[in-house]
């Protein structure tokens, strides 16, 4: 058995590659605690992370603060309604500068030594100032850090730290289209309501990720409670029925629709007096997905998640959009954040009767949730086990990708971008997760050797 200990093997690499390609993953893979600390520095180091969204900073003033991984984001809307992110560190001795999770600041002022900046990051007040820095001190050399890069699409704001990547357009790619189709349906757009919930979960960010984005397959078992409560229909087929889109990137969607083609209920159970908004502000493709779909379900690559689902019983249907985001703290920890989209021009009563099914399904409390925090726990528990930690595969530790490889053909004629295969229960986005994952992980890790 031969297991990592301080320096990375490229014959641990080769192996890994090799089974990928054959639709397998060596199960160590997913709480090493070295490839964790690469993922950290070339994953997320590079590629554009969800920080929120427009409707959370409304007046100028506004602030929310966030995370990249561990790098603590403010996020602040200035005096000309411009939106921009900082590192939440003093520049003086680098303490955590805002510590509230939101508010309205006219400025922000250090809890340590007394410190403050505006709305723009410049430093405007220092305590003592003349007296103990002198004259000759210039304020402006020591405003906040910001961001390297933030982009906005849709509403959603992210950032990322390289300041050489692709714009945040071009890194979403064909994505933008089911993102317009879900984001810019009606007028105004979504919006957020409530706080973003949080909360610790023991897993690691890929199970969680992929389990979202790439595998409506777990539904149907893993969700056995919604269909005893008549939440699903009992056919257990019901999750598979529709198209798995993938994309570069390894962004995917999964357009989950009926075992006929045919809508469940219209538009997700949305009021009928909203549908002629969407004929108005989607393309006539989009605007016939939206009509039949039941479920949309996929993710951004790396970590952010998101479903817009069918909720309730007949007669009392409502949809939302629920975003996911996967915050990596350890090998074996994520922290979650859960927002609440809606449509900005849904009716008051709708709005509330979303939220209350979402905050019954949803979040710390709800009963999907404790579905899948129970299998992500297990996951980690088993991978962190010695016969799985065996780079060598001794014990044959893979895990199973092969659904629908080298078996399924993609539908030539869907209408929307991507590569869309006819069914939803396939592993399709999951390998090519996984596939981004090794390229990201191994760039220029082993020049010399020419890998």
């Amino acid at each position: 058995m031969q297991l990592f200990r301080k320096t990375l093997d490229e014959k641990a690499f080769q192996l890994l590659k090799e089974k990928m390609e054959q639709g397998l993953l060596p199960q160590w893979v997913v709480t090493d605690p070295e490839l964790y600390e690469l993922e950290i520095e070339k994953i997320y180091g590079h590629s554009w992370q969800f920080l929120g969204h427009e409707s959370e900073l409304k007046e100028p003033g506004s602030y929310v603060t966030r995370w990249m991984v561990n790098d603590p984001i403010l996020l602040v809307k200035n005096r000309n309604g411009e939106i921009n992110a900082y590192l939440n560190s003093c520049t003086h001795r680098g303490t955590q500068l805002c510590t509230a999770d939101r508010g309205n600041k006219k400025s922000f002022t250090c809890p340590y030594h007394g410190w403050s900046f505006n709305l723009d990051g410049d430093l405007i007040g220092i305590v003592a100032g003349n007296k103990v820095y002198g004259e000759e001190m210039d304020k402006s050399e020591w405003g906040l850090r910001k961001v390297p890069q933030i982009g906005i699409y849709q509403g959603m704001i992210f950032g990322n730290l390289d300041p050489n990547a692709e714009s945040l357009e071009d890194y979403l790619g064909d994505m933008k289209w089911y993102l317009d189709m879900m984001m810019g349906r009606s007028d105004g757009g979504m919006e957020v309501i409530g706080l973003p919930q949080r909360w610790v979960a023991k897993a690691n960010w890929k199970a969680t990720a992929e389990n979202f984005a790439a595998d409506p397959y777990h539904v149907q078992t893993t969700h056995r409670s919604t269909v005893e409560m008549g939440i699903s229909p009992e056919d257990p087929l019901y999750a598979g029925y529709g198209h798995q889109v993938v994309m570069d990137h390894a962004h995917g969607i999964n357009v989950i629709t009926s075992k006929t083609g045919e809508a469940r209920v219209p538009f997700q159970g949305t009021p009928e007096s909203m549908w002629p908004m969407f004929k108005k502000n989607v393309t006539p493709e989009q605007y016939d997905i939206l009509s039949r779909v039941t479920v949309f379900v996929g993710g951004v690559y790396p970590n952010l998640s998101f479903v817009s689902p069918i909720h309730g019983t007949e007669g009392h249907l409502h949809n939302y959009l629920n975003f996911r985001l996967w915050r990596p703290i350890g090998p074996e920890k994520v922290e979650v954040w859960c927002w609440f989209f809606i449509d900005k021009a849904a009716p008051k009563e709708y709005k509330e009767a979303a939220y209350k099914g979402y905050l019954g399904s949803f979040g710390p409390t709800g009963t999907l949730e404790q579905d899948d925090t129970e299998t992500w726990a297990r996951i980690v528990e088993v991978s962190s086990g010695l016969m799985m930690r065996d780079k060598e595969l001794s014990y044959n530790n893979v895990s199973n990708y092969l659904m629908g490889m080298n078996r399924i053909e993609p539908d030539e004629n869907f209408p929307g971008p991507g590569t869309a295969y006819p069914t939803c229960y396939l592993d399709a986005i999951s390998r090519k997760m996984h596939e981004e994952w090794l390229e990201l992980i191994s760039k220029d890790l082993f020049v010399k050797e020419g890998v």
